[in-house]
């Protein structure tokens, strides 16, 4: 699998990553154990969890298959901080709790360091300058090799990307942000990639097959019993892409899926894999063979006159002051 850079950084991670949002939960012990496996032989090296993923399960169950499943030295790890289950603060991003996550996570996935942490949403009631500073210590200190955030507004992203910056040599610069970004969400456009891209700041897109949307399965309102769809916890996460607006775009991919002679899913990944900014889609599967299929993609590229036409069908609207004001 192609190898990209993790931002401005000397990290190379695959193009594809792996997903874990499921793992402990929904993704027994198995079924994790076969998709890192066809992940790995495929050339994946890049892998995605947080903290709160299955209450700690999916680190947990990740550390033991790195035991003797796959090599540590072979995946670039990826973990996240600052989710917390409290209805009334649903985000704590002081120093004390996030370098308390950080050592949580470290022991279930029984490594001394990840090679990426990433602040898992901006906490509006610590001071920035405290919350970026856990971050300078986890990478001064070893745990951390590079650091991120993830679910930062296009302000939020460019006012800690610049703080790091300030200080070189002192702060650890940002290395990617995580976001949703697909077909069905481009939203990042707006303000969080053209940030990302002049702080040189690496995208790692999260639900990049629009909440598995995109695949084409829920087409004419089927949801098959096996999907997030039919799932009772995750049915909420599904349904904001099940409208008419969103079953144009499921259209347009399926047209052009068959005029390629590919899946509905190859089209999907491969349209975010290869957008500007993007260093690596983040991918979860429930099983070895959805993955496969996904894994798939890297030899697609899509001629420009399909992304276009991909463009225009899902094209979000953008105005003032997005755009040069004197055009509107």
């Amino acid at each position: 699998m192609e190898q990209r850079h993790l931002g401005r950084t000397g990290l190379r991670v695959s193009r594809i990553g792996l997903g874990t949002l499921t793992w402990g939960r929904d993704t027994d012990e198995h079924d994790a154990a076969d998709l890192l496996k066809t992940f790995w032989e495929a050339g994946g090296s890049l892998v995605d969890t947080a903290d709160v993923y299955g209450d700690g399960e999916a680190e947990y169950l990740l550390g033991r298959l790195m035991e003797g499943l796959v090599p540590r030295r072979d995946l670039v790890i990826s973990t996240k901080a600052g989710s917390i289950p409290d209805p009334d603060r649903r985000f704590d991003g002081s120093r004390g709790h996030l370098l308390s996550a950080l050592d949580a996570s470290l022991a279930r996935l029984g490594t001394d360091h990840v090679d990426v942490w990433h602040l898992h949403a901006f906490d509006p009631y610590t001071p920035l300058e405290e919350t970026l500073h856990a971050l300078d210590l986890a990478v001064s200190s070893g745990r951390a090799r590079y650091a991120g955030v993830s679910n930062f507004c296009g302000w939020q992203l460019a006012k800690a990307a610049t703080w790091q910056l300030a200080a070189p040599g002192a702060r650890s610069r940002l290395a990617s942000t995580q976001m949703e970004y697909s077909l069905l969400q481009r939203g990042v456009e707006r303000e969080v990639l053209p940030a990302a891209l002049d702080l040189g700041i690496g995208l790692l897109p999260s639900s990049p097959l629009g909440r598995g949307v995109l695949t084409g399965k829920y087409r004419k309102d089927a949801t098959p019993p096996d999907s997030r769809g039919a799932s009772e916890h995750l049915a909420p996460f599904v349904a904001p892409y099940l409208d008419d607006t969103a079953g144009h775009i499921v259209d347009a991919v399926a047209t052009a899926a068959d005029g390629l002679a590919v899946t509905p899913l190859q089209v999907a990944l491969a349209w975010v894999r290869d957008r500007p900014g993007v260093v690596a889609p983040v991918v979860g599967a429930r099983n070895a063979q959805q993955l496969t299929a996904a894994l798939s993609v890297e030899t697609l590229s899509l001629p420009d006159e399909i992304c276009r036409a991909l463009d225009d069908v899902s094209a979000p609207v953008h105005r003032y002051p997005d755009h040069d004001w004197s055009t509107l």
